[in-house]
């Protein structure tokens, strides 16, 4: 992987991962932290419109398009599924990436959990703690309640 320090969530759909995330990230900022995230979608997903020029730039064959403006750019690359360390090597040097997918890469990641959803854990050896409402069966991992922000940041600052 990069140079950087990456922690990955993960779980099953609906679990809680975006929601972690997102309080993940305000947590970190708050304490003085560069956070960066990376989201993996399992479909297609495109930033684009049709009509716009960008979209028009891409339809006629541009293999990047770069849409800059105010206080924020994007560039959209016309590629396969990249893998993981490709899409780590793009982004600026940051404190902590926080990456939300790429579940069946090597990193730590913690699993979120929700209700009486089939454990990851089981057959992932990169999920190192669980989030999850109640203590889940994985004793031999640390476990942290879905909303304990706090203690779910610290554990990433000493893992990551």
């Amino acid at each position: 992987m990069s140079g950087q320090r990456v922690f990955g969530v993960t779980g099953w759909k609906n679990a809680g991962k975006t929601t972690l995330v997102e309080r993940l990230v305000a947590e970190f900022v708050r304490r003085g932290w560069r956070v960066s995230t990376i989201k993996h979608a399992h479909h297609d997903v495109d930033i684009d419109q049709p009509g716009r020029d960008s979209f028009r730039h891409r339809a006629a064959g541009a293999s990047e398009v770069a849409v800059v403006g105010g206080r924020r750019y994007a560039i959209m690359r016309e590629e396969a599924d990249p893998a993981l360390a490709d899409v780590l090597a793009r982004l600026a040097p940051v404190d902590l990436v926080l990456i939300e997918g790429y579940t069946r890469e090597a990193h730590a990641k913690i699993e979120v959990r929700a209700g009486d959803a089939p454990s990851l854990a089981d057959a992932d050896p990169g999920i190192v703690a669980i989030a999850a409402d109640a203590a889940p069966p994985e004793a031999h991992l640390p476990w942290f309640k879905r909303d304990d922000i706090a203690a779910i940041a610290d554990f990433i600052a000493k893992r990551a």
